[in-house]
């Protein structure tokens, strides 16, 4: 995938590249690390690149359960535990899961057709607005780009502090970029 979302021709096609666009880039941050780099928490936080690509996989199916009315009662101390990858899970196991997922994702949306669809709030939850009742499926399109760029974000400076790459660096290495004088593709160290 490259750089860059191509031409979009309409609004739906937009917002399930640029949700596809910020997986791809997250899952870069995994690209030629070892299990004991994917479980790194180099930073002040107990965050690590594979407990972020996990999380973000568990985000997308839940709001996409949601959508398809199947809401499932959250459970907290599942919610803490996919920040993390435990070590009976390998980064190939959590990335095939994404890809059900994303696969999932694109055919709910492409089902339903229509970005104003309703999907009811869970108002069980304390950070869901108490004055609203419904998300539109184009609200959680944007919160599902909106929470994987955040953590993108997130796992880059994770993947910096590992091994000092960075993402062009990374895409271009994984996509088989030729060298230039201001892009050199990473290379393990």
């Amino acid at each position: 995938m490259p750089g860059q979302v191509g031409a979009i021709e309409n609004e739906q096609q937009g917002l399930l590249a640029y949700l596809a666009q910020m997986r791809y880039v997250l899952r870069l941050t995994a690209y030629g690390l070892t299990d004991e780099q994917l479980r790194a928490a180099p930073s002040a936080s107990a965050l690590s690149i594979g407990g972020l690509i996990k999380h973000c996989a568990a985000t997308e199916e839940g709001w996409i359960s949601d959508v398809r009315g199947e809401r499932q009662k959250l459970d907290y101390q599942a919610y803490a535990e996919n920040f993390r990858l435990r070590d009976d899970e390998s980064i190939e196991d959590v990335l095939t899961r994404y890809d059900g997922i994303a696969a999932r994702t694109e055919k709910t949306v492409t089902e339903i057709g229509d970005l104003g669809h309703q999907i009811p709030i869970d108002h069980s939850v304390p950070w869901n607005s108490k004055d609203m009742t419904h998300w539109t499926l184009r609200w959680v399109l944007l919160h599902l780009i909106q929470e994987t760029a955040r953590h993108t974000g997130h796992a880059d400076i994770i993947r910096e502090s590992v091994d000092g790459a960075t993402a062009y660096p990374l895409m271009a290495a994984a996509e088989g970029w030729p060298e230039t004088d201001w892009l050199k593709p990473w290379r393990p160290a």
